[in-house]
């Protein structure tokens, strides 16, 4: 990117530069031995051109929304109009989730995020003994096409865009929505939206899984045909580094861990019979945004440019849109502390910013008290200011990719595209994601430790935790869930089954059945049952006997 004699210029003044920096750190010794990001990039004083000499800028950088969209993937990014603002949202019963919704959009949020109970995701209703004391914890309890017509009760949902962070049972989930969308008077094809969808991540790091991952691979592949013939606006999955990095992982790993996904998800596709510009303009990813803000800017722009040669080189997409990777942020909430708790909206202001500048699609922000307990509606307030702040008022929106250019961010973007690819290797090496599970969760135990273990011995410091100690009052207005909240929900859930015509729900849970002994495309059965109320412990019972249950191996 630069003609040779303005490098060896730029190489003499650096050492010149240097001596005369030496003779300063005599004087004024640096604060500490050793700079370095998270991911092991060790942060020299002082970046120039010399660090970018043997880039190509077409190449690596190019334009807005061109390939390898290093720099965004669309030309115009926020110019045209900004992130989607989500706010992750649910507890207790669906007639309380429909209450905080609803507030969000009237504070101007412009997308729904929805978080289900431990029970709904592992595909239990609420009145199996595993559910007992879990129901409307987490977030909402959904058995039933009735809880999702609750739910979304008075919200036209072939007018807003909803996520649902569910996984295993991702396609019944996404029936109910489907049935609950066409019960307000929308056609299939007018809903959008995104399902989580993510099932070797759970496998991985957050352990809400049911079946092994050959069936768990075949019903995502499902979702992928089903809605690029019938839900062309709607993402089939959302491929989720945000886990793997609250569980321990690096930022060089997240990206790494979720793209080696990615491609295990593409290659079962393609496997399948489904063609990769069929399907690939509508996977979506999910990332998390923590304190290294630098470090994080750089992290997306380099697994942007990661996917678009994974996509175009590996897998011969063809169209643009199918490299393209677009994603979700999520701010950090291992970064959130108990302890002096309004710090954590600083905290979180900044890792929205780095998802901004990183050019994120969407976007959540967490709230202040969520180290303490599910966020309060002034709490969930503030988080949706900041991003408010974020793209209306501080300018940073004005330009596409403000940062690009800059010899750190350029230097640091190489470095992780470089850590990320030997990660993705080795990977490849092991059989693929699925095969290399033990792999990844070793090496995300491994970062978790040693993270940690700069906080216990001050080498990080985290403010209230290990430095900047002060007398606190107790916590005043946190949200508590109603305990009583599961055993209103058994009751609904037993008069609904009660109203149901049993004969019909036997014969659907046959036809679910033999559809999954047959190798039929599932989606469909799925929507004819809930729209006759069949429960999701019900499906996923089905399910459950048809493939087994996946058993974690443990590893230390």
């Amino acid at each position: 990117m630069f003609k040779q004699d303005q490098l060896d210029k730029i190489a003499a003044n650096k050492e010149k530069w240097a001596s005369k920096l030496e003779a300063t750190m005599k004087k004024r010794p640096a604060r500490q031995t050793e700079f370095a990001v998270d991911s092991g990039v060790t942060i020299n004083t002082v970046y120039t051109p010399l660090d970018l000499a043997d880039r190509d800028y077409d190449q690596d950088l190019g334009l807005p929304g061109e390939y390898p969209f290093t720099r965004g993937v669309q030309p115009n990014l926020y110019r045209g109009r900004l992130w989607t603002m989500r706010q992750y949202a649910g507890f207790g019963s669906a007639e309380e989730t429909n209450q905080r919704f609803r507030y969000l959009l009237e504070q101007g949020q412009t997308g729904l995020s929805c978080a289900f109970d431990l029970p709904t995701q592992i595909g239990y209703d609420s009145d199996h003994p595993l559910a007992r004391g879990e129901v409307g914890k987490v977030g909402v309890a959904i058995d039933s096409l009735a809880d999702m017509e609750t739910l979304f009760d008075q919200i036209p949902l072939g007018k807003v865009s909803t996520s649902m962070t569910i996984n295993a049972p991702a396609g019944v989930l996404l029936a109910m929505y489907i049935a609950c969308a066409e019960n307000q008077g929308f056609k299939k094809s007018e809903i959008n939206g995104t399902i989580q969808n993510d099932v070797i991540k759970e496998y991985i790091c957050r352990g809400t899984y049911i079946l092994p991952p050959e069936p768990s691979m075949r019903l995502i592949s499902n979702i992928f045909e089903f809605c690029s013939k019938e839900i062309p606006q709607w993402n089939t999955i959302s491929i989720s580094g945000y886990h793997i990095r609250e569980a321990g992982a690096t930022a060089a790993q997240e990206i790494a861990f979720t793209l080696a996904d990615g491609i295990a998800y593409v290659d079962a596709a393609i496997k399948s019979g489904l063609d990769v510009d069929n399907f690939g303009p509508r996977l979506s990813f999910f990332f998390n945004a923590h304190l290294n803000f630098l470090e994080e800017v750089a992290k997306f722009r380099a697994a942007r440019r990661v996917w678009a040669k994974i996509m175009r080189e590996r897998f011969g997409a063809k169209n643009p849109r199918s490299w393209t990777l677009r994603f979700h942020t999520q701010t950090a909430g291992v970064s959130l502390t108990a302890q002096q708790p309004m710090v954590n909206i600083m905290r979180t202001a900044f890792e929205a910013l780095s998802a901004v500048l990183g050019g994120t699609q969407s976007l959540h922000t967490n709230s202040y008290d969520e180290a303490l307990a599910l966020p309060c509606d002034e709490s969930v307030m503030i988080a949706l200011r900041t991003q408010q702040v974020i793209g209306y008022e501080i300018g940073v929106c004005d330009l596409v990719d403000p940062l690009g250019g800059s010899y750190y961010i350029e230097s640091l973007t190489n470095a992780l595209e470089e850590k990320c690819m030997e990660y993705i290797n080795k990977i490849d090496a092991l059989g693929g994601a699925v095969k290399a599970i033990e792999y990844m969760q070793k090496e995300i135990h491994n970062s978790a430790y040693q993270y940690q273990l700069a906080i216990d011995n001050k080498k990080k410091t985290v403010i209230g935790v290990n430095s900047f100690h002060m007398e606190e009052k107790p916590p005043e207005g946190l949200l508590k869930v109603d305990l009583s909240v599961g055993e209103r929900q058994v009751e609904k859930l037993k008069k609904m089954k009660a109203g149901r015509d049993q004969a019909k729900v036997e014969s659907l849970l046959k036809a679910i059945r033999e559809a999954a002994e047959n190798e039929a495309n599932l989606i469909p059965v799925f929507i004819d049952a809930v729209k006759e109320y069949v429960t999701l412990g019900e499906i996923c019972g089905v399910l459950r006997d048809v493939f087994g249950e996946y058993k974690q191996q443990i590893v230390f």
